[in-house]
């Protein structure tokens, strides 16, 4: 259990949330190697957060707009659309009017290809081959700013 899934129970063991049902924050995991998408489902799942997998591009962008995904998990390298195609559609064209991270973890660990990636508003980007640890550390750090990022149409009058 992470520190915010043990703050939320804190907080209704206590009385000082209400007593309703909270639902774990969903990933997205969009990879086309299936072998890494199963290890991070069992992983992500064993946190405690509900998992969306897609393949590919067009399948990340296609559950992006009607899963609406707390935190994205994204690699680069797809078929149909690439990973920086995905994320500057989900920069130009959000599905929600609130911010949604994306943490890039990619084989591709070129200077420019991370200077594209933050370029396009990436929030984290992770080399392959990486631990599974960093994967899990980033997306509850992503969770835990996600309060304080707001997205520029929630910061309209």
């Amino acid at each position: 259990m992470n520190m915010l899934q043990e703050e939320r129970n804190e907080k209704l063991l206590s009385g000082e949330g209400e007593m309703k049902t909270v639902e774990a924050p969903k990933i997205l995991i969009a990879d086309d190697d299936p072998d890494v998408l199963r290890v991070m489902e069992k992983r992500i799942k064993a946190d405690g957060y509900r998992v969306v997998k897609a393949q590919d591009g067009l399948e990340a962008w296609a559950k992006i707009c009607s899963e609406l995904p707390d935190v994205i998990v994204l690699d680069l390298v797809m078929p149909g659309l690439d990973g920086f195609s995905v994320l500057e559609k989900l920069r130009n064209q959000p599905a929600v009017k609130k911010w949604q991270p994306v943490i890039i973890v990619s084989a591709r660990g070129e200077l420019e290809d991370m200077k594209k990636g933050f370029s396009l508003e990436a929030d984290h980007y992770i080399m392959k081959p990486c631990q599974m640890e960093e994967v899990l550390k980033a997306i509850t750090l992503m969770l835990n700013l996600l309060p304080q990022r707001k997205h520029p149409s929630e910061l309209e009058p």
